[in-house]
């Protein structure tokens, strides 16, 4: 079937994300040289020289992807419990199912959110809706710091759901608050000469949110419930640092241990566990950082040249509210911040975690596959163009259950075992290799691939690194110069990495990299300037050391020559650029959102199917808002929740002037937001959201009731 489209697909020749967006998300590091200047390795050399001099420590995964066989109770029961859908259902992708059974959506501009026939919509919770009980409802004119501590926070990105055991139709959700678009917050903003009160209300609206929702007994929507495990994360709640990057390059004047870390930053995508709890990834949190003096230690410039942070004053100014914020002032706060953090939302009072044996880089998510001997394994990309794919094998195995104790016991699982970053090698000669994006003669982009180990971190806590010139200190806070030290694969911004419940194939998606030259291409990143990504599926021994992989789509107008689409006929596809989230269905088929769409429509989120004839088969489910995201997709048999961030981030638009008034309408301002969609016709009822996974995972095995989700 072709897809019809409302607008001609025409290749603008960038990424559609805004300058707007790219400021406040990111830094606007898409406009500076690549932080990653390696030709891998290089650092070995500036290694030694920090070892040499001491001059940096004197300076100072439902995200659950559980495999064919589990270690936990129940495990048939619970595979049982995946449905395939129902024809026209959400959830019949891929997975060996050949349709998805809805019409396309048709590409569009349109400022709302968009579903096919015979499905609808509606807003879950909006920015500055209230979260705890007593908080305030929100006012656009008259917002405080106190009121936004007490609501939901400013662009939304990971999402995780838990079904409640003891209240029916009730949930625990859980949101990622990724940064703040100050410009789009307050009217009369100034970026040279933000106020406090502007600055404080910022930390607010940062971290996450825990919030109880109801299914709504009329249709498929859910509704915010003032419960008592609603919270807000914030910048300024304290955190608990483990693993091997405490020390000296961690501790600060006010953290003489290198501990207790007041927030966390720039939470992108993330995962959960089988023992209930969130995980959660700081990305671009080298924003967030300057300096009222300066830094011209050459060792440490390079260190913070690695990860994108300025020496210079930073665009948000919070360094001069804050001193923690300063680099001239603190010289260690900036390492507390690049780590996968681990929140459990099942107690409100409980300190949050940043697990460093995982590595130090910014992470896009953090999602997880058991093994069958109960060996947790975690999947994280390095967003950044050039930068890396990683995952850490743990050394203890699983506590079955949810209970207060077995989640303390489990919370220290990801304290012990390796880090490995990705090599990847194509089977192909390298003169087939141009950077056109033609296929190579063997009719695939594919190969092999090895995990080189950076770090192991032992039961009673002993760091070894694994790479010449590093300790195990430096190995876990600069993790990316580890990467570059031992030769990694340098790849396309790697985004969200999700393992299949049902297959275990883990997918990635590469999201875009028009800084790779002709010269640079590799099998793995086939294109140079490459404006629309591409999505790698790869077959991984997980607790072992070699992978294969091949690119299942190759992301771009179909009518384009550099396009790839499984062996699919093209003729039939939804164009899809820009590939940002990847997510999982209760039959295991694959869905991917999308961030800054190049082909000139808004983004969205697609099936995607991975196995049979209509392998490589992309269909538009959903669109969002003009300007905006689409995130942190949940994809069930009845309902799809996704998360709507920077709704109206438009060059040129303002609060004066917005380009979206979505989801108010009027001329209310845009409001980052949660969406569910459902089928027409769905009312809700028990077992609606039961034998779902939710953007990679799948029913736990036991560990969590059957109907447990995950981002």
């Amino acid at each position: 079937m072709s897809v019809r489209t409302l607008l001609p697909i025409a290749t603008p020749g960038i990424s559609n994300r805004q300058h707007l967006t790219c400021l406040y998300k990111c830094g606007d590091q898409c406009a500076s040289p690549a932080p990653n200047a390696s030709g891998n390795p290089y650092f070995g050399d500036v290694a030694a020289e920090i070892s040499r001099r001491g001059a940096l420590k004197a300076a100072g995964v439902i995200a659950l992807a559980v495999g064919a066989t589990q270690v936990l109770p129940a495990t048939a029961a619970a595979q049982g419990s995946l449905g395939t859908g129902s024809a026209g259902a959400l959830g019949s992708s891929g997975g060996g199912t050949l349709d998805t059974g809805f019409l396309p959506v048709s590409p569009n501009t349109a400022d709302a959110v968009t579903v096919p026939a015979g499905h609808s919509s509606d807003v879950v919770i909006r920015w500055g809706d209230p979260v705890i009980p007593g908080g305030p409802a929100f006012d656009f004119e008259n917002q405080s710091a106190a009121a936004q501590a007490v609501q939901y926070g400013f662009n939304c990105d990971l999402a995780v759901l838990f079904p409640m055991d003891d209240r029916d139709e009730r949930f625990l959700l859980t949101v990622n608050h990724e940064y703040t678009t100050e410009p789009m917050m307050f009217r009369g903003y100034d970026s040279a000469a933000p106020t406090r009160e502007q600055v404080e209300i910022a930390w607010a609206a940062h971290g996450m949110t825990v919030v109880e929702l109801a299914s709504r007994p009329s249709d498929g929507g859910l509704d915010p419930v003032m419960g008592s495990y609603n919270r807000r994360i914030t910048a300024t709640t304290p955190f608990e640092l483990r693993g091997p990057a405490v020390g000296a390059l961690t501790r600060t004047t006010a953290d003489p241990t290198g501990t207790r870390v007041l927030g966390t930053l720039n939470n992108c995508a993330g995962g959960h566990t089988p023992w209930g709890t969130v995980l959660s990834g700081e990305e671009n949190f080298n924003q967030y950082f300057g300096t009222t003096g300066s830094v011209t230690d050459p060792a440490r410039v390079e260190a913070l040249r690695r990860y994108g942070v300025s020496v210079g004053e930073s665009g948000r100014k919070w360094e001069r509210f804050d001193s923690r914020f300063d680099l001239a002032v603190e010289p260690h706060e900036v390492n507390r911040f690049g780590y996968v953090v681990e929140v459990d939302p099942w107690n409100p009072d409980s300190t949050p975690v940043k697990h460093s044996a995982l590595g130090r880089f910014k992470h896009e998510g953090g999602t997880v596959h058991v093994t069958a001997d109960g060996t947790v394994v975690i999947y994280s990309g390095d967003d950044e163009r050039f930068d890396y794919l990683y995952k850490f094998i743990s050394s203890r195995t699983i506590v079955p259950g949810r209970t207060p104790a077995a989640r303390e016991q489990n919370m220290r699982i990801l304290d012990e075992g390796t880090l490995y970053v990705a090599t990847f090698t194509g089977n192909s000669p390298a003169s087939e290799i141009d950077g056109s994006g033609a296929l190579p003669s063997d009719g695939a982009f594919d190969g092999t691939g090895a995990w080189i180990p950076l770090l192991t971190v032992d039961s009673a806590g002993n760091a070894v690194s694994h790479v010449p010139g590093m300790s195990a200190e430096e190995v876990a806070v600069y993790t990316r110069m580890a990467g570059d030290a031992v030769g990694a694969t340098k790849m396309d911004r790697p985004e969200d990495v999700e393992p299949s419940p049902t297959t275990g194939k883990v997918y990635m998606a590469l999201t875009n990299n028009t800084r790779r030259t002709v010269g640079q291409v590799d099998e793995a990143n086939p294109r140079h300037d490459n404006k629309h990504g591409q999505v790698v599926e790869i077959t991984d021994d997980h607790a072992g050391t070699t992978f294969g992989w091949n690119l299942l789509l190759v992301c771009g107008d179909p009518a384009a020559a550099d396009t790839y689409f499984g062996g699919f006929d093209k003729s039939k596809v939804s164009p899809i650029s820009c590939p940002d989230n990847v997510a999982f269905d209760p039959a295991g088929g694959l869905w991917v959102s999308t961030d800054g769409n190049a082909l000139g429509f808004n983004d969205g989120l697609y099936s995607v199917a991975t196995e049979g004839p209509n392998r490589g088969e992309t269909k538009l489910f959903l669109t969002v808002p003009v300007g905006a995201e689409t995130c942190g997709p949940l994809v069930f048999s009845d309902r799809a929740i996704v998360n709507v961030q920077h709704p109206g981030e438009k060059d040129g638009s303002s609060i004066e002037n917005p380009a979206s008034h979505w989801p108010d309408g009027g001329t209310s301002q845009p409001r980052p937001s949660t969406v569910v969609a459902w089928k027409d016709g769905f009312t809700g009822g028990t077992g609606s959201l039961s034998g779902g996974s939710l953007s990679g995972g799948s029913l736990s095995g036991g560990s969590l009731p059957a109907g447990s989700l995950g981002s």
